[in-house]
């Protein structure tokens, strides 16, 4: 049987390293831990279209078919909005939902303005009826809270930003 710590510290461990995707046998318990697949979801806004039905005079007929043909600017993508490059991004390692405190009537762990240190609990992220606490990885100033308390939250997805010291 496998002990939730080592169960905590397999998946901590593919976290940080490029593997894909652990099976492990021990004792006729079998653990099967993956990755989720990263998707990216960008937003593409379609320039509008204009149409005029009025008859030009012949001679802008033929002027128009001797001019050389235009064609249409492809959609840009909506730019996301980037994060200072001083600014470090505290993001979650797993899916799961967010939660700012530890149960809904006590204070949150963090709110903007706060410092934290290096292991300082600055969410939990509820995966699979497990709660998971989340420390900042750096010390300094929660500079911005990304998700609200309860969203559901994906793999690597940016949850704070702190100006680190």
């Amino acid at each position: 049987m496998f002990k939730l710590s080592e169960i905590k510290e397999l998946v901590k461990l593919i976290d940080q390293t490029s593997v894909q995707e652990l099976e492990i046998e021990n004792e006729g318990a079998r653990l099967h831990i993956r990755k989720p697949v990263k998707t990216e979801v960008v937003n593409v806004q379609a320039a509008p279209i204009t149409h005029t039905y009025s008859q030009p005079p012949v001679a802008a007929v033929v002027q128009q078919a001797a001019a050389p043909a235009v064609q249409a600017a492809a959609p840009e993508a909506v730019p996301t909005k980037a994060p200072a490059a001083d600014l470090h991004q505290i993001v979650s390692p797993m899916v799961g939902t967010f939660y700012s405190a530890p149960s809904p009537d006590a204070s949150n762990f963090v709110k903007v303005g706060d410092r934290v240190q290096e292991k300082s609990v600055v969410c939990i992220l509820e995966a699979m009826k497990l709660m998971n606490e989340l420390e900042a990885e750096v010390s300094g100033e929660i500079v911005e809270i990304l998700v609200t308390n309860g969203q559901l939250v994906e793999y690597g997805q940016p949850l704070f930003l702190v100006k680190a010291d």
